[in-house]
């Protein structure tokens, strides 16, 4: 049984996202002999050089050949397998669409879908590579539970909570290697449910994936200032915790949601519409990635072009609060 203690939580950290997806395969294949690993030639990069070793007979490559992947993994599953389909995100959400929306939506068959590199990850490779419209496209499909992790421990809890439900499900794994530790010990997961990792009174910001970090030292900024945040870890965009919405809603004067996609269609797109619904929403500030593609270059490049790095994201919400 894996243990949530600081030697591993570290580990898992440097491993990166993709690590420890490798990780927590190991684990479940371990405990389940249900469980397989499906990957688009992408064993190395997805951590699953171990589970390779341990489970020969358990591993399918199908090279670079995405939908035939989710295809194969439509029957394992019909069959009673629990496939974990993983390979980028740009691959598997869009390239996929067709499969993705027939095997895992319309089907309801319990594949759980790994898109790695999500967001900037691989940014290095160019728009190709660049996933910041997944959460947008699988979101909209019906029956698909999307998970984004905070860190590479929430990457661990994701695929262990994902393994014990029926649901078809994407997880988006963000973050390059060596990411930042936002849990230090073992905590509470569950799906749908989000978490509050700060109480503030005037900002909520509303963070999922890799920007819980970088809200945390967004708060720890604004707190110089004499500005208060909540941060809640919007783990699960859907179904998104819409009680810890509401009450965030009636508890601050502005709501913030950062997240390392488009800001169309994604977190900002899922807390408005909710709240919407029950009326009387507050001002809503979103940080994301505008409506362009940035250029080719460095993780920490490509998340300062587009504004989501600490100071950027701090100056934007003096600024608006300045403005309500």
């Amino acid at each position: 049984m894996i243990e949530y203690n600081r030697i591993n939580i570290r580990t898992w950290s440097l491993l990166g996202p993709s690590g420890a997806h490798g990780v927590a395969a190991v684990e479940l294949a371990e405990s389940d002999p249900n469980v397989l690993m499906l990957t688009a030639d992408l064993c190395f990069f997805s951590g699953l050089e171990r589970f390779k070793a341990a489970f020969p007979d358990r591993l399918y490559n199908f090279g670079i050949a995405e939908q035939n992947m989710i295809g194969a993994a439509a029957g394992l599953a019909k069959e009673g397998f629990i496939p974990f389909a993983n390979t980028y995100a740009s691959f598997c959400t869009s390239r996929c669409a067709d499969q993705v929306r027939v095997n895992m939506s319309y089907m309801k068959l319990p594949i759980k879908l790994i898109g790695l590199t999500a967001g900037y990850a691989a940014g290095a490779l160019g728009a190709t590579h660049m996933s910041v419209e997944d959460l947008a496209l699988m979101r909209a499909l019906p029956n698909i539970t999307v998970i984004s992790p905070a860190d590479c421990t929430e990457v661990v809890k994701a695929m262990m909570a994902a393994a014990k439900t029926p649901d078809p499900t994407y997880i988006r794994l963000t973050g390059p290697m060596n990411t930042p530790i936002v849990y230090k010990e073992d905590y509470d997961y569950r799906i749908g449910r989000a978490v509050k990792l700060r109480e503030g009174e005037d900002v909520c910001i509303i963070a999922t994936g890799s920007m819980v970090y970088y809200a945390i030292q967004t708060a720890k900024q604004l707190e110089k200032d004499g500005i208060s945040c909540t941060i809640l870890n919007m783990h699960t965009i859907k179904p998104i915790d819409k009680e810890a919405l509401l009450d965030a809603n009636r508890r601050h004067k502005l709501l913030v949601t950062a997240e390392e996609h488009s800001v169309l269609g994604g977190l900002y797109g899922a807390v408005a519409e909710q709240l919407c619904r029950e009326g009387n929403p507050k001002p809503i500030l979103p940080l994301g990635i505008e409506d362009f593609f940035v250029h080719a270059g460095s993780y920490h490049y490509q998340m300062k072009e587009s504004g989501l790095d600490v100071e950027s994201m701090k100056q934007r919400i003096v600024e608006k609060l300045s403005h309500s």
